[in-house]
Parts: structure tokens; C-alpha cells; sequence
């Protein structure tokens, strides 16, 4: 190939890493507004009560929208071995905008009673199975078009866009804060994040009709005797060690991403009394510089490997968390909680950069996107969807300190996993593709 060659292909793979980015960017900019916006809208789906019951109810269905990611990464997981990982992330993101829309329309609990919070378990189980179906095929589908030397750096951009979903989810707050009250933010300003939601869903749509599928599923889809075996649960349980592999991995990583995310701006407001304005303001300058070390730790990946990333993690977060979380329950000044979120994240970064690429190196084509999907999924409904609720349990039973330890303890499990395994980025199934 030559350099024109080289830089034209390039070119093309930074255009559709571009354009599956900013369709991930949507989707999780859609799951995090609810994150968000849930200290507004909590009293307007449940019944009258105090703030730590009203927040534990949308926890409560916050984790239910996780117990639909192992199906939707089953079932997208499955579409997109089968039918194109194009395919199955055009129809994600339709699944997603549904699930705005019937948030952003429906009545309160004082207009239309049980029916409310009904409603809002229905959107949610919609935009869980939307989440579940894009993580696993968008992982999928930035490991294939990645060029080989630059996996890591290509894949990071997962989080990237994950996480900037939750920074514009946080914008978006930040300007409706500035301009509406209190009082009218809990009244319907809130809505507003959802439609906005709902509509770059609908763009998104269209942008991704124009990405291209990527290379190896071409060419697997023209092996007509793997055909059969594409995307099916029997051709994953020939797989059991990756699988069990990657529940191990993402156990620890998982649990820590949600603390130091979503929960962490509702543990800065309910425990370490900080405004809720100046808690999104912390938010938001923490995610910011966690988006841009997620493809400097990428690229990392490139040079050295995945393992030393992963190993960092492990051992800085077992030992950091308990110290880390005990300061920030007792400071209520700005600039500390923002170093100490920060200092989470910097650590978090270890997993989250490359944890997309690590999975997909493990699974051949025929089964990549189920196999990413379906394993991370069950592992992430189980304890990252959980750890907001767990969190909230433990401190209105007066016990919240048993909680650092519980995110130590799961980060401890994945430690002894990453010691274990092998170096993905030397003996990578991509290579075979």
C-alpha cells in the first residue's frame, strides 16, 4: 500500500469512528440525562416523601433499565453478528429515542397517579435495551474499522463519547439551571434534556445509514459455512473462558465507573451537602478531563500493553477507594470534592480506555459483538446498575462507609483476574480477521 494509500484509508477509518462516536455520544447522553436530571424530576413520578426515599425509587428504576442490557446485548449482540454491526447500531439509537420520548410526554404522579412511574419503567426497560444492544456493537465495530497499530487509541474513543454523553447531559443542566429556577426545573424544566435527547436521536438515525460496515464482517458474511454460527448462543458457550474473562474484568471497573460518575453527583449533594449547581460544575470539569485521558491511555495501550493499564487499576483502586470516598463524605468545599472525583477517575481511567478493545480481542468474528456484549452486560446489570442503589441503601440504614469498601472489594476481584490473564494486544483474535 502506498502512503496515499496509507493516509486515504486513514482518512476513512477516522470518518467512521467519527460517525459511530457521535451516535454513542446520543445514546448515552439520552441514559445519563436521567442520571442528571433525577434530583428535578424524582418528586414528579413518585409519591410525596423525603429526598433520600424520593432519589432511592429513581435509583430502583434506574437499575431496572440495567437488568434490560444483557437482553439487549443478547439480542443486538446477535442482530449484529447476523445482519451487520451498521444495522444493529441504527436500530439502538431508534430504540433510545423512543425511550426519551416517553419520558419527556408523560404526566406527573399527581395528574395521572401509578401510571407515571409506570410509564418511566417502560422507558427506561427501552433505553436499557437500546444501551445494552450499542455497547457490545459498537465496541465491535471500533475494534474492526480500527487500523491494527492503533486499536487502543481507536477504541478508547468508546468512553470518549460515553462519557461526553454525560458531559453535554451535565451542559445541558448547567444552562437550564441559569435560566429557569428550582421551581420550574422541577416542574418541567427537566423535560427539556429528553426532547433534546429524543431529536438527536432521530439525527443520528440518518448519520449512521452512512457508515461503512466494517471489513471483517464482510468477509465473514461471505463464508457461507460460518453462516449458521453467526451471532448464536451455542457458538458463545465455545467460548466459556473469554466469557467468564470478561465478567472478571469488567466486575471491578464497572462498579467503580458508576460510582465515580452518577452516583458521586448525588453523594456530593445528599452527604456532603454541596449545592446541586455547584456539584454539576464539579461534575462536569472532572468528566471533561477524564474524556480527554481516555485516548492518551489508549494510545498508551498501543505501546506497552493492555495488562499494565488494568493492573494499575486494580491496585490503585482497591487501596485508593475507602481514603478517597471517606475524605470527600466530609469535605463540603468545591475544589477539594473536585480534585478528590478527579482522583477517582484518573484512576478509573486505567479500565474504561481500553476494557472495549480487550473484549473484542478476545472473540472471533462470527461471535464478537455477542460475545462482547451479552458477558459485560449481565455483569453490568448485576453491579454497576446496582451500585447507585446499594449506595443509597447503605446510607439510609445509617451504614453508607460499608459501601467504599463493598467498591474496593469488587475492584480487589477484578485485580486478581487481570493478574491472571494474558496480554491481549500480543495474541489478538482481530489479527485472524
Amino acid at each position: 500500500m502506498t502512503v496515499v494509500e496509507e493516509k486515504r484509508a486513514e482518512r476513512r477509518v477516522v470518518a467512521n469512528v467519527l460517525r459511530g462516536s457521535v451516535g454513542n455520544l446520543i445514546e448515552w447522553y439520552d441514559w445519563y440525562a436521567y442520571t442528571a436530571f433525577s434530583i428535578y424530576f424524582a418528586a414528579a413520578f413518585f409519591p410525596k416523601g423525603d429526598q433520600t426515599a424520593q432519589l432511592l425509587n429513581t435509583a430502583a428504576v434506574f437499575a431496572v433499565g440495567f437488568l434490560m442490557r444483557p437482553l439487549g446485548g443478547w439480542l443486538l449482540g446477535r442482530y449484529a453478528d447476523r445482519h451487520g454491526r451498521r444495522a444493529a447500531l441504527t436500530l439502538s439509537v431508534t430504540l433510545m429515542a423512543f425511550g426519551s420520548l416517553i419520558i419527556a410526554l408523560t404526566p406527573s404522579y399527581a395528574t395521572i397517579g401509578v401510571a407515571a412511574p409506570v410509564l418511566l419503567v417502560l422507558a427506561r426497560l427501552l433505553q436499557g435495551l437500546s444501551v445494552g444492544g450499542e455497547y457490545a456493537t459498537s465496541a465491535t465495530y471500533l475494534s474492526e474499522v480500527a487500523s491494527p497499530a492503533r486499536r487502543g487509541f481507536y477504541s478508547s474513543f468508546q468512553y470518549v463519547t460515553l462519557t461526553a454523553g454525560q458531559l453535554v447531559a451535565l451542559g445541558v443542566q448547567i444552562v437550564l439551571q441559569q435560566f429557569l429556577s428550582k421551581a420550574e426545573m422541577m416542574e418541567w424544566g427537566w423535560r427539556i434534556a429528553f426532547v433534546i435527547g429524543a431529536t438527536g436521536a432521530i439525527i443520528v438515525m440518518w448519520l449512521r445509514r452512512g457508515m461503512d460496515e466494517s471489513a471483517s464482517f464482510e468477509k465473514q458474511k461471505d463464508k457461507a459455512q460460518d453462516q449458521a454460527q453467526q451471532g448464536t448462543f451455542r457458538a458463545l458457550l465455545k467460548h466459556p473462558k473469554e466469557c467468564l474473562l470478561v465478567v472478571g474484568l469488567t466486575l471491578g471497573g464497572t462498579v467503580a465507573f458508576y460510582t465515580y460518575t452518577t452516583y458521586l453527583q448525588k453523594f456530593m449533594v445528599n452527604t456532603s451537602k454541596i449545592d446541586a449547581a455547584t456539584v454539576s460544575w464539579i461534575n462536569f470539569g472532572a468528566l471533561l478531563i477524564f474524556v480527554v485521558l481516555q485516548p492518551i491511555a489508549g494510545a498508551l495501550s498501543d505501546r506497552i500493553g493492555r495488562r499494565p493499564l488494568l493492573l494499575g487499576f486494580g491496585v490503585l483502586g482497591t487501596l485508593a477507594t475507602v481514603p478517597l470516598l471517606s475524605t470527600l463524605a466530609k469535605t463540603s468545599e468545591a475544589f477539594p470534592a473536585f480534585l478528590l472525583m478527579l482522583g477517582g477517575l484518573v484512576i478509573v481511567t486505567g479500565y474504561t480506555s481500553i476494557n472495549a478493545i480487550v473484549k473484542a480481542e478476545l472473540f472471533p468474528t462470527n461471535i464478537r459483538a455477542l460475545g462482547v456484549g451479552l458477558p459485560y452486560a449481565l455483569t453490568v446489570a448485576i453491579f454497576g446498575g446496582t451500585a447507585e442503589y446499594v449506595a443509597l441503601w447503605f446510607k439510609q440504614a445509617g451504614m453508607e462507609s460499608v459501601f467504599f469498601y463493598y467498591v474496593a472489594g469488587c475492584v480487589l476481584i477484578s485485580l486478581l483476574v487481570y493478574g491472571f490473564m494474558r496480554e491481549t494486544s500480543k495474541d489478538s483474535v482481530l489479527d485472524e480477521d
